[in-house]
This record gives C-alpha cells, sequence and structure tokens, in this order.
C-alpha cells in the first residue's frame, strides 16, 4: 500500500477512484450525494484563492482510501481543511484511517498551517474518529429539508411580506461581470455568521467573486439567485441562491448562502429573496422533490426563517478543529 499525490489532469482514474471511496462511505448518508465533477472541482481543483491537495492510499492499481487538503491562499493562510478524508468500507478497521489522518497532519504543518478543520456529522464513525484523534468541535450546524411534493405553494405564497422601498433582480447561471461588485460586497456580508473562533473573515472582490462564480459551471451546478436592491439608490440589500445539478440527474435542489446586509435589517428581506427565489425554482424545475440546506445552530434568525417555510431538521453536522 503506498500514498501518493493525485495530479487532478494527469491521474483522472484516481480521482475517480477516490470519488468512487467517498460514494461507498457514505452509503448511509441519506441526503445527495456529491456528483463528481461538483467533487473534481471543490476537492481538487487549484483556484487563485485556493490550494489543493489530493492523495491516495492504493494497492494493486485500486484506490481504497485517500484525502482532500485545502490550503486558503488569501485569507486564513493559517489553516487547512481535510474533507473528504474516506476509506474504503472493506479496508476499515486496519489503519488506514488513521494513516492518513497523520499524513495529512504532516502535510499541513508542512505548509506552515496551525489549525486544522474537518466537518463530519455530529455523530457515528467519522465523529468517533475525529474526537479519537485529538479534534474538538467548534461549531455545529443543522441540515434541514424542505419537501416540495408536499409544500403549498399558495401557502409558501402568503408568507410572503411586503417590504417597500426595495425591488428584486433574479437570474440563472453565474452572474455577468457587471454584478459581481454587488456580489462582493454581499458575500463579504456573510462574515457576520457563526464560524470557529480561530477563523478570519473572508474577504471579496469582483475578481475573487467572479472565480466563485465561474466555479458553479466547472462543477456541473446551476444557481438560480435573488438579490434585493433599495429602489432610491440601487445599492444590493440582500441575496439568497439556490444550486442544482445541470443535468437534473436527481430531485435534490440544495439552499446555498443567504445574507442581508446589516444596514437593511429588520425589513424581513431574508424572507422575502428566500420565498422569491423558492416559488420560482418550484415553477420552473418541476422535477425536484427535496430542497436541503445548512445553518448553524446558534442563527437563530435564520433557522426561524426555515422553520417558517417549512424545513424540518435531517441531522446535524460539527466542524471539528486541531490545533497543530
Amino acid at each position: 500500500m503506498s500514498i501518493q499525490r493525485v495530479d487532478l489532469g494527469q491521474d483522472e482514474g484516481m480521482v475517480a477512484g477516490l470519488y468512487d471511496a467517498f460514494a461507498a462511505a457514505n452509503t448511509d448518508d441519506p441526503g445527495p450525494l456529491l456528483a463528481l465533477p461538483r467533487f473534481r472541482v471543490s476537492f481538487g481543483a487549484e483556484r487563485p484563492g485556493q490550494g489543493v491537495e489530493m492523495w491516495v492510499a492504493a494497492e494493486g492499481g485500486k484506490v481504497i482510501g485517500g484525502y482532500s487538503l485545502g490550503l486558503p491562499r488569501l485569507d486564513n493562510t493559517h489553516t487547512a481543511s481535510v474533507f473528504p478524508l474516506v476509506v474504503r468500507p472493506e479496508r476499515r478497521g486496519r489503519g488506514l484511517g488513521a494513516a492518513l489522518f497523520e499524513h495529512a497532519v504532516d502535510r499541513a504543518r508542512a505548509h506552515g498551517r496551525r489549525l486544522l478543520l474537518t466537518e463530519t456529522p455530529a455523530t457515528g464513525t467519522a465523529a468517533r474518529f475525529a474526537r479519537a484523534h485529538g479534534m474538538t468541535p467548534s461549531t455545529t450546524e443543522a441540515r434541514r429539508t424542505l419537501d416540495l411534493r408536499a409544500a403549498d405553494p399558495a401557502a409558501l405564497e402568503a408568507l410572503r411580506p411586503a417590504v417597500e422601498g426595495y425591488t428584486l433582480h433574479q437570474w440563472v447561471g453565474p452572474a455577468g461581470p457587471e454584478l459581481l461588485d454587488d456580489l462582493a460586497a454581499l458575500f463579504d456580508g456573510m462574515n457576520d455568521a457563526p464560524r470557529d473562533a480561530g477563523v478570519e473573515a473572508s474577504h471579496y472582490d469582483a475578481e475573487r467573486a467572479g472565480e466563485r462564480e465561474r466555479s458553479f459551471a466547472e462543477a456541473g451546478q446551476i444557481c438560480y439567485t435573488t438579490i434585493a436592491r433599495r429602489v432610491a439608490d440601487g445599492a444590493p440589500a440582500a441575496f439568497t441562491r439556490i444550486v442544482i445539478k445541470a443535468d437534473r440527474s436527481d430531485g435534490w435542489a440544495n439552499q446555498a448562502d443567504t445574507v442581508v446586509l446589516r444596514p437593511h435589517r429588520g425589513r424581513r428581506l431574508g424572507l422575502l429573496v428566500k420565498l422569491a427565489n423558492l416559488l420560482w425554482l418550484r415553477e420552473s424545475e418541476p422535477h425536484l422533490d427535496r430542497v436541503i440546506t445548512w445553518n448553524a445552530t446558534t442563527n437563530a434568525h435564520m433557522l426561524a426563517i426555515n422553520e417558517a417555510m417549512g424545513f424540518r431538521l435531517f441531522d446535524e453536522w460539527h466542524t471539528w478543529r486541531l490545533e497543530l
């Protein structure tokens, strides 16, 4: 058995092998499985703001486990994130997971990183593994789902608040260049969301926002996006988006970022943009069955919005930390 680094451009077989190991290791997850294109982009592709190392354990030419190490380049350059770290189910219990974890720790230290982060379900095998290797939970997120098959569009429409002084702007796909400055401001507005105490705020400009927009298409995804603007000056005030697979190969949608910028809070803009985006998506993509979303368990305001819309608790995940 050897642990070797994967070159995304040259080792497609190894990337596919790690994805197969990832899929096999997550058969008990009732949520949506990442498709291979998103797996490649999220865990193997270098970007200006993020370095990546993908490593696999191979035996007889077959991938039996591996991990991806994320290395931020623009902010939080003291951190590294390991996700996923997987071992094929039939190869568990032989120390391979521990060997991969120690390898990841050594690689993070080699890059001068002082804090290692990962995510796992709050209970179960992965959580026990993280705790056994000295990691401690820092933040907890709840996954919630909305069953679109049971949702009543009229009841959702009735929840939609009337907010004076704002207008909505919606689009499908990546944002055009004329929108990137506004998106950068909105992404920066998420910096007051709950996070690990050792993680710094992330700052965006138009270039970094554009990189993020391009990554969706590269990952085989399509976004439905709604922005609220103040009528008086056109300033962006609130934002939300839902992501689906471009090939419509399953019935899942992922409710992604939602933010209301601080000067515009207290007007129910968060509920407005989320409802408008959801109702538009439901009408445009009738194949969808369920929407899944993630929220910190301490984010009482957003949790209340999701509960009002009909999202119900699915499970909880921890972010784990290890000081190196």
